[in-house]
């Protein structure tokens, strides 16, 4: 073999070791999303609970946690208790919501989900898939932060699961109540 193709392998095999190292340095929950710093698509659906119509727009002007789940989901099931805790945390506060977005399930079993597993916060029916669909859902659950003017500052893909997760969900929350810009959702 050449002495300029040993050069040329060992190159390519040093770049690919270097992008499989930056790969394992990435946070596999991080998805970029073109939504960041967009206006949250506008939506109406039903209620889980009472049927009645849920705009996003009722929202206008507060800090909102958009997620979206299913009862199916055993990521849903995992992050439920740390949502919870989240929505008692912040249930004081007139300028913050929650908001689940049923998606891809049968209202029955979400209801009977939340009936055994506890409900703090109201969820909608996304009975075509529409609403997940305007925001690029890949899957569930999927979190999305909604500032006061309605602008995506954050999506996390994956559940909220253990200590430090809920602690830094605290933080972002507590700094876009705060009035202040979130500057990284990492």
């Amino acid at each position: 073999m050449k002495v300029w193709m040993k050069w040329v392998l060992a190159l390519a095999l040093l770049l690919l070791i270097a992008l499989f190292w930056r790969g394992l340095q990435s946070n596999p929950r991080h998805i970029p999303s073109v939504l960041l710093g967009q206006a949250a698509a506008p939506f109406a659906a039903p209620a889980l609970d009472d049927g009645r119509e849920i705009r996003l727009e009722h929202y206008r002007g507060k800090v909102l946690l958009l997620n979206f789940w299913a009862s199916w989901c055993t990521e849903c099931i995992a992050e439920h208790a740390n949502l919870l805790k989240l929505a008692r945390d912040f249930q004081s506060s007139p300028d913050f919501a929650m908001l689940g977005v049923v998606y891809q399930d049968q209202p029955d079993d979400a209801r009977a989900f939340l009936q055994q597993k506890g409900a703090a916060f109201p969820s909608v029916i996304d009975a075509k898939g529409q609403i997940g669909i305007d925001y690029g859902v890949y899957g569930v659950p999927e979190t999305f932060l909604i500032d006061r003017n309605g602008r995506i500052v954050c999506k996390q893909f994956g559940p909220i699961v253990g200590a430090e997760d809920v602690k830094v969900r605290q933080r972002w929350l507590a700094t876009l109540l705060a009035g202040k810009e979130l500057k990284s959702c990492e």
